[in-house]
């Protein structure tokens, strides 16, 4: 009789890591995405739901004088034996109190944000500017970093109508760069959208409105030419000159009341207004050892506290467990913000410091020497990861001696994720398009406007133009088209 010999079982032992993303990481994440003028907002409505926070109005804040702690948080850049003083913004470090936007009175531990959620939805706005609108499009269409870079100054020098008034020489005198990078740069820059941007006058703006919808003839351009015949309803001396009928003329005039004389009429925000910078960053005399010093800019960081004397005058006089725990969960929350703040503040002035230090010869000498760079380039420097990096470049603007940049613009061309969590090439951008249109069915064929829902879900944000643009490029026909096409 056979014996039943049970199997044998092998007991092993393995260790694994596994990164949980809980709430507190999650709003972290969200705070390093907020530009300075959305993490006030954010900071408002957490000192309106914490009785335990407060603003910090101390003297120092309020006329600005720089204290011993609030020198030791400015960061030198310099040249050589400076850059190797460099201040240190580990995440543990205590220093960081008036100029990062956050004040230490407390050193409790935290678990959770209460109302964090709510606050931090309620923070950043949907409703794009002209500027973003018009720096998205800068992102995709311009490969080359100087390029991009001379764009984005050049969108800031747009006056409130949406042109660009100044000539090239004087362009070319104030960026630092050739005239002949001008020159190739401002064409393109035409193309964008909305039609008649970057024009250099009203003529123009019309002249480019009308070329786009193909009427654009040789009358047109003359009666363009004599725009002030037409503010006098002058229709005959028009006629002559265009070489056309006067009805013609009066059609031609119809046309042009259908434009925009104003490319920025549909964005309510002008792109005149000043772009207030997250960080500055000065010269230091060279009788301190030159380089630069960057430093959070204090005037739009409003500094928050925990109110420690509040919490132990309540927390006396509770009796009731609901209340205590109430007052316990407020603490935690209050203590974590404070930290929060901190570790951002040492983050984005850890990575400007970097790109400066990268980018020193294109703030010394101009466009024609900034380098290339990427985001993992910054990444390994002040070893982060890439994601982190392209969250705090975000949307956060520098100001330099050279102008006001946001951060991303020192680093080569990509396309932002939908949650700030990394970015994509225009390549893959492309790739993703081609995709979801081979795979479309002939009774849903995808308008651009679908393409870009799809894309959203998928973590890329891009706008409708550009998934067009990319769409032409690939030589893929419109959704009209190809309905008609896959039809037959």
């Amino acid at each position: 009789m056979n014996q039943y010999t049970p199997p044998r079982l092998d007991l092993k032992q393995s260790q694994s890591q596994q990164l949980v993303m809980n709430q507190q990481m999650q709003q972290a994440i969200h705070l390093l995405q907020l530009s300075n003028i959305e993490l006030s907002e954010y900071i408002e409505e957490a000192l309106a739901e914490n009785p335990l926070l407060e603003r910090d109005e101390s003297k120092a804040s309020q006329d600005g004088d720089a204290t011993e702690n609030e020198r030791a948080d400015e960061q030198a850049i310099g040249n050589d034996a400076e850059r190797d003083t460099l201040t240190d913004f580990d995440a543990g470090s205590a220093h960081a109190d008036a100029s990062q936007g956050a004040s230490h009175k407390t050193s409790a531990s935290s678990s959770g944000v209460a109302g964090g959620d709510n606050i931090l939805e309620n923070t950043v706005s949907d409703k794009i500017t002209l500027r973003d609108h018009l720096t998205e499009q800068l992102h995709v269409d311009f490969k080359d970093t100087k390029d991009r870079m001379v764009g984005a100054i050049l969108i800031e020098h747009l006056d409130e109508s949406g042109y660009l008034r100044e000539t090239p020489e004087n362009l070319a005198e104030k960026i630092g760069c050739s005239i002949d990078r001008i020159n190739a740069i401002v064409p393109r820059l035409k193309q964008m959208d909305p039609t008649g941007i970057f024009a250099k006058d009203l003529t123009e703006c019309l002249a480019l409105q009308l070329d786009e919808k193909g009427l654009l003839g040789t009358a047109m351009k003359r009666l363009l030419e004599n725009l002030h015949l037409l503010g006098e309803h002058d229709y005959k001396a028009l006629a002559d000159i265009c070489g056309v009928e006067s009805d013609i003329v009066k059609d031609m005039a119809a046309d042009i009341r259908q434009l925009r004389p104003k490319p920025t009429i549909d964005f309510d925000h002008s792109i005149t207004q000043t772009v207030v910078p997250d960080v500055l960053m000065k010269k230091l005399p060279r009788e301190v050892g030159g380089g630069w010093k960057v430093e959070l800019n204090a005037d739009t960081l409003p500094r928050v506290l925990v109110n420690n004397e509040y919490y132990t005058t309540v927390l006396s006089k509770a009796v009731d467990k609901k209340d205590k725990s109430y007052l316990s969960e407020q603490m935690q929350a209050a203590s974590w913000l404070v930290r929060a703040l901190d570790q951002r503040a040492q983050t984005i002035l850890k990575t400007a410091a970097a790109i400066i230090e990268e980018q020193d010869p294109f703030f010394l000498y101009g466009i024609e020497f900034l380098r290339p760079l990427t985001l993992k380039d910054i990444a390994e420097e002040i070893d982060m990861h890439e994601s982190t990096i392209s969250r705090v470049t975000s949307n956060k603007y520098i100001g330099t001696p050279r102008g006001i940049f946001e951060l991303k613009y020192f680093f080569s061309s990509s396309i932002s994720s939908a949650d700030g969590g990394g970015a994509y090439s225009s390549e893959a951008v492309k790739a993703k398009i081609k995709t979801l249109i081979d795979q479309e069915d002939v009774k849903a064929i995808l308008s651009d406007d679908a393409i870009v829902t799809h894309l959203k879900a998928e973590g890329v944000d891009v706008a409708r133009r550009t998934v067009a643009k990319y769409r032409e490029a690939l030589n893929i026909p419109s959704s009209v088209q190809r309905r008609k096409i896959k039809k037959t």
